[in-house]
């Protein structure tokens, strides 16, 4: 007999625990830190580029140094936050990396658009191929962190709606941060840059015509 009642509670429990979303929040969770994963693995990427854009467009006399240092000190921000599993549960934590990798993304833009000033380092074939790479990066990013919102979405939903947000309180699954519509907006672009442009021709002196 007493076997029996072991096993009908157990299998209540189970049921329970079913009914209330707990294997939903286990199976969100998961899912939302691999996502976040696949999104650190983009941002990782594109960081790795920029040293030999960096160095690319260091070539090119009389560059901007202004631009590039903004590029060097937003990269290394971004890199310096530990960007651990856990920091999708500290929302302040969340707020600070996406705020630096915000900040490299308008870093990067801008050199990208003084670059247009320079037509040998438009026309640099090493140039270009970073540049190609990086627009893929940056397309990357965006589908990765579109997996991520997604996700994350579904797991708030679940830890607000009744009766799952009272498993949500028991077990310990609070709220997780996710990106803001600002920060969406700033950083979902990649550098809109047209190599097939050409630079306007220098102004003749009227007295040399």
């Amino acid at each position: 007999m007493k076997r029996w009642i072991l096993v009908f509670a157990t299998a209540a429990s189970m049921f329970s625990l079913t009914g209330c979303g707990y294997n939903d929040f286990q199976r969100l969770d998961e899912k939302s830190k691999a996502a976040w994963s696949e999104v650190l693995n983009q941002y990782q990427r594109r960081a790795d580029l920029i040293p030999n854009i960096v160095a690319t467009v260091k070539g090119e006399a009389n560059f901007e140094q202004d631009t590039l240092t903004k590029v060097i000190e937003a990269r290394s921000k971004a890199t310096s936050i530990q960007a651990t599993p856990e920091l999708i549960n500290n929302p302040e934590a969340f707020n600070k990396f996406q705020q630096a990798q915000g900040e490299l993304s308008s870093a990067l833009s801008r050199l990208m658009v003084v670059a247009e000033k320079y037509p040998d380092l438009k026309a640099n074939q090493a140039f270009r191929d970073l540049r190609v790479t990086l627009d893929g990066t940056e397309n990357r990013i965006t589908v990765a962190r579109n997996e991520y919102i997604g996700t994350v979405q579904a797991y708030n939903v679940l830890a607000r709606s009744f009766p799952t947000n009272i498993t949500a309180k028991i077990f310990s699954y609070p709220l997780k941060p996710n990106f803001t519509v600002q920060n969406e907006a700033q950083i979902s672009q990649p550098p809109q840059v047209d190599f097939s442009a050409t630079p306007a021709a220098p102004a003749t002196p009227a007295g040399n015509k």
